[in-house]
């Protein structure tokens, strides 16, 4: 029988492949009442993912961006199909493949797929976290000068952020919008990024990025710094290299 691990890696790569042969320019595209961007690879993953996990563990939930099949059970994988849809979907190389499993609301298990550069993140609990086989650290920067640093935050979010754009590059940090936290949170992960603040509430765009970004030596918390379960709405994200968490988790204090 395929372990928890091997039938998540199997589905990012299988994503993967969907999304690396069917990205272009000049993508038809539908639109959510969100605003977001919607493809039929967003959708077309999401079904993959659910029809393949029920068949293959019955018993577990699956939370998903593009659907869902739930039922009484501790077990909850949260599946964001393509995170960077809006870069997808207009000629951008800058999309990930996401999966997480928990349980009781934690994260135990995360895949994390860039089908462009095949860079392909994962981590159990308590077992490291690893990029295509290698293991993988947070950087070690102390300071927020020179450093790359995500921050996220829509128009329609409960919490606005923006603000801290412009304190962050008083301070000398090199701030960007990527529109993909997963992906940004992937480069914390490995070690290129400093940091990612997001005022969002959707569990797909955190279960994987919380298990991977620790196992890698970082941090990850709601923007308040406190613990929360990924299986339901989040109260934001805060992703670090652990050593800059405090002082990202002052500069939200100051804004909020």
């Amino acid at each position: 029988m395929e372990s928890y691990k091997d039938i998540a890696l199997s589905l990012a790569r299988q994503a993967g492949e969907v999304m690396r042969s069917n990205f272009k320019g000049g993508m038809t595209k539908d639109w959510k009442k969100d605003g977001t961007p919607l493809t039929i690879f967003d959708t077309g993953i999401n079904n993959l993912v659910l029809e393949t996990i029920s068949n293959a563990i019955p018993g577990h939930s699956i939370l998903g961006e593009e659907g869902s099949r739930l039922q009484d059970s501790d077990y909850v994988w949260v599946l964001d199909p393509i995170d960077g849809t809006i870069p997808f979907s207009h000629g951008m190389p800058l999309f990930v493949f996401s999966l997480a499993l928990t349980y009781k609301g934690n994260s135990i298990l995360g895949v994390i797929y860039d089908p462009i550069l095949d860079r392909l993140l994962y981590a159990e609990k308590g077992k490291g976290a690893f990029l295509n086989e290698s293991p993988m650290h947070v950087s070690n920067r102390d300071t927020v000068q020179q450093t790359l640093i995500e921050v996220q935050s829509w128009q329609n979010y409960e919490h606005n952020l923006n603000p801290l754009k412009d304190k962050l590059i008083q301070k000398g940090a090199q701030v960007t919008t990527i529109c993909t936290v997963i992906y940004a949170a992937m480069l914390v992960a490995s070690g290129e990024y400093g940091g990612v603040l997001f005022s969002g509430t959707k569990p797909w765009d955190a279960a994987a990025v919380k298990i991977i970004v620790e196992e890698a030596g970082g941090k990850v918390t709601d923007l308040r710094g406190h613990e929360q379960r990924y299986d339901q709405q989040i109260n934001g994200l805060v992703v670090s290299n652990g050593m800059l968490h405090d002082q990202f988790l002052q500069l939200i204090d100051s804004v909020m």
